[in-house]
């Protein structure tokens, strides 16, 4: 179960990186939300003493029981449909010692890691034949019941990150070109389609307020929208009221984006403004490195991996640190339509 590791062995530098970035996200947090400062605090402590325990752990170990960690990710998800604490019309938490002063997490984002550990070890178990329609529909029918699930509480941004992290595991795990090319003639026109009927008609496709965010994105300059595009068109205006070096942490400005509230959960969804603006594109540029460091360590460490799971684990953790980071930057700049994914190690 645990391994014995020469220090030498040991990835300090992706401590390092993993250290300075939730550093700066516990500064923002504070500059956004003092009330929250010792809870962003306490869940970094919390992470790294959690980080120094499965460092130790063989992960080998751990994929002995692949089919127990899938069976438990679906019972996780199918608890938050049946028993989920409903916020803002959407059903995506749990909650534990009651639904006012008790502790509350969102089990997709455990998901996420629990699908990474139970594929790797799967599509492992599956090198040789993965390229087989069996193998593929096999693994294509496993991922589509947790995604079916996410998407019922309704979760969009998340039932997207994993079906694209799959995705890129299925290409780490040695997925033929040839087929990868087959499903992109399939999945591009398919995408373009949803998003005329999204856009173009009233088809109950996706949920209304998804819906709405959308459109308000293609139609961000039309009246009908303005209340849900003020909130990205702000989070702009804030990062780029920061010009070079920003206006300094936690500032008395009025109309500073924090002061004036004029970005809802900055703190968590749009907490990368709260950077651009106090810390300014030096800030920004910073985090935006310390993220790509952490995917090229995992990168790295993947190449080093024992086994074809070690690779895939690694990858796959590199794939949602990118992929979450990607959207949630893009979010705030204006790139894509509002969703609420957090920005890994700083909301």
């Amino acid at each position: 179960m645990l391994r014995l590791y020469k220090l030498k062995d040991y990835n300090f530098r992706l401590v390092l990186v993993l250290f300075l970035l939730s550093g700066i996200g516990i500064l923002l947090v504070n500059s956004a939300d003092p009330s929250l400062t010792k809870r962003q605090l306490a869940g970094v402590i919390f992470g790294a003493v959690l980080m120094v325990i499965v460092s130790l752990m063989d992960y080998s170990w751990i994929l002995n029981f692949y089919w127990i960690i899938y069976a438990l990710n679906i019972a996780m998800l199918l608890l938050v449909v049946i028993l989920g604490h409903t916020s803002g019309g959407a059903t995506r938490w749990l909650s534990i010692g009651g639904s006012g002063d008790g502790f509350r997490f969102q089990p997709t984002e455990l998901s996420k890691i629990l699908l990474v550990l139970f594929f790797a070890m799967f599509l492992m178990k599956h090198e040789d034949d993965l390229n087989t329609l069996k193998t593929i529909l096999k693994a294509v029918a496993l991922i589509a019941v947790p995604l079916i699930l996410i998407v019922l509480q309704p979760d969009l941004k998340n039932t997207i990150t994993i079906a694209v992290v799959f995705c890129l595991l299925m290409y780490v795990a040695g997925l033929k070109y040839k087929i990868i090319g087959g499903v992109l003639l399939v999945a591009v026109p398919l995408t373009v389609l949803m998003l005329f009927l999204i856009t173009q008609t009233n088809l109950p496709i996706i949920n209304e307020y998804q819906r709405t965010r959308i459109m308000a994105f293609f139609n961000s300059e039309d009246d009908e929208y303005s209340e849900d595009t003020m909130q990205q068109e702000n989070s702009v205006m804030a990062i780029g009221s920061g010009q070079l070096t920003g206006k300094g942490l936690n500032n008395n400005e009025v109309s500073s984006a924090n002061n004036g509230n004029y970005v809802p959960e900055i703190q968590t969804d749009f907490i990368f403004a709260v950077a651009g603006e106090e810390l300014g594109f030096v800030g920004c540029f910073a985090i935006v490195l310390l993220l790509f460091l952490i995917i090229l360590e995992c990168l790295r460490t993947g190449r080093r991996a024992k086994d074809r799971a070690g690779t895939i684990i690694c990858c796959g953790v590199a794939a949602l640190v990118a992929v979450q980071s990607f959207i949630n930057i893009c979010v705030a700049t204006g790139l894509f339509p509002n969703t609420g994914t957090p920005l890994p190690f700083v909301s």
